[in-house]
């Protein structure tokens, strides 16, 4: 596997682009995810219950922080139980909510990293432009 290659393709992943193309967003909004590359019309969720790897990672990010996190400010500031308890349950709920976003992207570079798709896929087609002016009616007989 081309090293160039890899180093593209989670460049693509950290700044939440497509990993085929590099070029198409992931999300359309914060939460909601495009179906396809807008670029290069690569499918996303390749089947039902694809992105469940996601959770996993976004679960595992947020213990990799939270338990060392614990024990260092309980190291170095002597917080009290309560206390760390509330900072730490608050994290909980909160940054897997921010790194949603970003543990699907990381899910699906490292898919597109160990399980290409079969076939390259051919750019989007360009949608045909709306013409801008008066709406015609479809059937031009008047009724008194």
């Amino acid at each position: 596997m081309d090293n160039n290659r890899i180093w593209r393709i989670l460049k693509s992943g950290l700044r939440l682009r497509c990993p085929q193309c590099g070029a198409g967003r992931l999300f359309a909004g914060f939460f909601s995810m495009h179906q396809q590359c807008p670029n290069c019309s690569l499918k996303f969720e390749r089947e039902q219950g694809y992105f469940v790897g996601a959770i996993y990672i976004n679960y595992a990010a947020t213990v990799i922080i939270a338990i060392p996190g614990y024990f260092v400010l309980d190291y170095l500031l002597d917080i009290s139980l309560a206390r760390q308890l509330a900072l730490w349950i608050g994290f909980a709920v909160l940054f897997p909510l921010l790194f949603f976003r970003h543990s699907r992207s990381i899910w699906l570079t490292i898919d597109h990293i160990f399980n290409p798709p079969e076939k390259p896929l051919q750019p989007a087609p360009k949608r045909p432009s709306r013409m801008k002016g008066p709406k015609q009616r479809s059937n031009p007989q008047h009724f008194s």
